[in-house]
């Protein structure tokens, strides 16, 4: 569709564009067209990624029939700061159930001549369920991403929820170095086809024997610390990246975070996902992470060198009802032996019973 003229609304604001108006209203004039057998509308940018098969399993646990705004915040305090922390950011993408997108039709051309001073689209959609009284239903799997540099750090701590959609691709390093962007999130494509309900979602576990604390972000990343390292602290992404506004100051994000070390004793090996397949016998996937280059610098601690793992494979059996069985709990790992010097191998339990809790810490 093409959208219909704007001109007839005032627009104030010195630093936005009027554009805002128009891409606000995207969602009544695709109510208008009254396709049938809606139940979700989603509004995104041209440069947000999707992932289809998560999107639909976060917005099948709520009612369609009832009123829902669903999206997430900015990764950045001063966004929300500025903005709110009340609003779905239209980047990272949000979900309004149908009644509500047939309620904001009937009043959101008044509603946007009330608000000629905000910014964008998204700020003028949450005015509207604001004036609705509809509060933002928060899901944390829609990532804004207004954060610069490299996101290996976040993606590899991914929050225990389905990854549903990536923003600001433009903006951050490709996802995987040495490639290209658009080439970077291709490869995410085999573990998205194998399993995505699991896609990203992080299990934690250690070996003993060398004394390694092990994080595995499944379809995406393998890192390894020296040391037994409790899980409050693995759960907490690495500053590998820098906020909206490149302070490079942990205050200004709206999660918690561990510091990406200089010291070469506490920085993680981190090892980046270079294949996937599935078993074509015992239902079980198999994915393989490499080395990913980064020098590990010297450490003078009395344990086992983790710089001699080149590869991680790991083992996994897709459960494509991971998030509608049980309430959110992240996945369990354990350590395989194997006769290989430079490989690791982990197997990754994705439903937790009361069998898997010793594994936690085998």
């Amino acid at each position: 569709m093409i959208s219909s003229d704007t001109s007839r609304f005032r627009y104030t604001n010195k630093n936005g564009d009027r554009s805002g108006i128009r891409i606000s209203r995207v969602l009544s004039e695709t109510v208008r067209a009254d396709s049938k057998n809606v139940r979700w509308y989603v509004m995104g940018d041209d440069d947000t990624f999707f992932v289809p098969e998560n999107l639909v399993r976060v917005l099948r646990k709520y009612d369609h029939k009832q009123y829902y705004y669903i999206g997430s915040v900015s990764e950045t305090h001063w966004q929300n700061h500025e903005f709110s922390y009340n609003m779905a950011y239209g980047g990272g993408g949000f979900a309004i159930s149908y009644p509500l997108a047939k309620a904001i039709e009937k009043m959101q051309d008044k509603c946007i001549q009330r608000y000629p001073y905000l910014y964008g689209s998204d700020d003028r959609m949450q005015a509207c369920m604001a004036e609705l009284g509809v509060p933002l239903t928060k899901e944390v799997g829609f990532h804004q991403f207004d954060l610069y540099g490299n996101v290996m750090g976040l993606l590899s701590a991914h929050p225990v929820s389905p990854l549903i959609s990536l923003h600001h691709l433009d903006k951050i390093e490709p996802i995987f170095p040495n490639v290209t962007r658009v080439k970077a999130l291709k490869r995410l494509k085999k573990p998205i086809t194998l399993d995505s309900a699991g896609l990203m979602q992080q299990s934690i576990c250690y070996d003993r024997p060398r004394k390694w604390t092990i994080s595995v972000s499944w379809g995406y990343s393998v890192q390894i610390n020296r040391g037994i390292l409790p899980a409050r602290e693995i759960e907490k992404p690495i500053t590998t990246f820098n906020d909206w506004y490149g302070t490079n100051d942990e205050n200004s994000l709206t999660f918690n975070t561990r510091p990406y070390h200089g010291n070469g004793c506490q920085r993680p090996y981190f090892y980046l996902l270079s294949n996937a397949y599935a078993s074509t016998t015992n239902d079980t996937t198999t994915s393989v992470y490499a080395h990913d280059g980064a020098p590990g610098g010297k450490c003078k601690w009395r344990m086992a060198d983790p710089s001699r793992i080149r590869h991680v494979e790991v083992y996994k059996k897709p459960d494509p009802n991971l998030w509608d069985k049980q309430s959110p709990r992240r996945n369990c790992c354990r350590v395989l032996p194997t006769n290989k010097n430079d490989t690791l191998l982990i197997d990754v339990v994705p439903h937790p019973n009361p069998l898997i809790e010793s594994l936690v810490f085998v």
